[in-house]
């Protein structure tokens, strides 16, 4: 199998995720689920994501499909596709699952994984992130974290902007 195969099936669709979550919880592997666009992928990316990887022993990543992206973030995003982001993300070592979600919020998502460990960036509190009641109600674990200061698609998309 080439090392592309293998990345591109660290992608999954919903009913494979259900599958291999199963065997994982069979393993008593502690599954960490954060979501988000990851357009542009860059250092305030891979700094989080190994972070929240730190907190279990998988990482699934809910990763919002392009229609979601443009909804949130508004036109001309994403810059990457859905596609590309996917296997960009599934490339990295330490990301064990990435699956694209249509909805505004991961919400049906994050019901559908039960993590133990629901993790979202510090500037959001733990009230606003979603899923976030539904997580604690089960007994699991919501945390935050930093992000890397100076490292943001938006500050990347206003450098190759101005150079243009």
């Amino acid at each position: 199998m080439s090392k592309l195969e293998i990345i591109k099936g660290k992608v999954f669709r919903t009913e494979e995720l259900r599958a291999r979550l199963n065997i994982w919880r069979l393993l008593e592997k502690k599954i960490v689920f954060t979501n988000g666009c990851f357009d542009l992928l860059h250092l305030g990316h891979i700094d989080y994501l190994s972070k929240a990887a730190d907190l279990g022993d998988k990482l699934v990543i809910g990763l919002n499909s392009d229609a979601s992206t443009s909804a949130l973030k508004g036109p001309g995003r994403p810059i990457i596709d859905q596609y590309s982001r996917s296997i960009m993300l599934a490339s990295l070592s330490f990301v064990d699952a990435v699956i694209l979600f249509d909805e505004p919020t991961p919400i049906e998502l994050i019901a559908k994984v039960r993590p133990d460990v629901l993790v979202k960036g510090a500037d959001y509190t733990v009230d606003q992130i979603v899923g976030s009641d539904l997580v604690l109600e089960y007994g699991g674990d919501v945390q935050t974290i930093e992000y890397l200061s100076g490292y943001s698609t938006t500050i990347i998309e206003k450098k190759i902007r101005s150079l243009s």
